[in-house]
């Protein structure tokens, strides 16, 4: 049996740009991200916590890269899943250069468009940070929780409820 690799990145950041899309000679949309992480160190001088940003350069295909140029701006805190992936090319005064990208698999947007609550990477992956997150969420179908009565068992559901309970 032979063993497998795994190349696996997460993680979650602010856009550092606005996003670049193009598209390629085959009609194949692909977006260009720049995002912000950052790394928690203690400064050895003053002993203090201090915040180092680190950039990575992520690359999403496809209408998930579409949607990523509509929806996302500069500031926008996103969650990455994807893959590294090494290239090296030459540059025009003929040095070799190198770099290494992010090739995102998954992009969620967090927070919300306009800065309002939940911005922030802080925001979580509920609701508000799924594909559709700038899209009213219609909770109509919802109804409130039984609320139980002062003083009853852990188990019971407040007076007149004909509920019953499969266990």
């Amino acid at each position: 049996m032979a063993a497998s690799n795994i190349n696996r990145v997460v993680m979650t950041g602010n856009l550092t740009a606005d996003p670049e899309l193009r598209s390629l000679p085959s009609g194949t949309s692909v977006c260009s991200l720049r995002i912000a992480c950052n790394t928690r160190r203690k400064n050895g001088s003053t002993g203090e916590w201090e915040d180092k940003p680190n950039y990575f350069n992520v690359t999403v295909w496809g209408a998930q890269g579409e949607n990523s140029a509509r929806y996302l701006a500069k500031g926008r805190p996103v969650a990455i899943d994807g893959r590294l992936e090494w290239r090296e090319w030459e540059a025009q005064d003929g040095t070799k250069r190198q770099s290494i990208d992010i090739i995102a698999e998954s992009v969620q947007f967090l927070g919300s468009r306009d800065g309002g609550p939940g911005t922030g990477a802080a925001g979580g992956f509920g609701p508000e940070g799924s594909i559709g997150a700038d899209l009213p969420i219609d909770n109509q179908d919802f109804q409130s929780a039984p609320v139980g009565v002062p003083g009853a068992g852990v188990g019971d559901i407040a007076p007149g409820s004909d509920d019953d309970i499969p266990f």
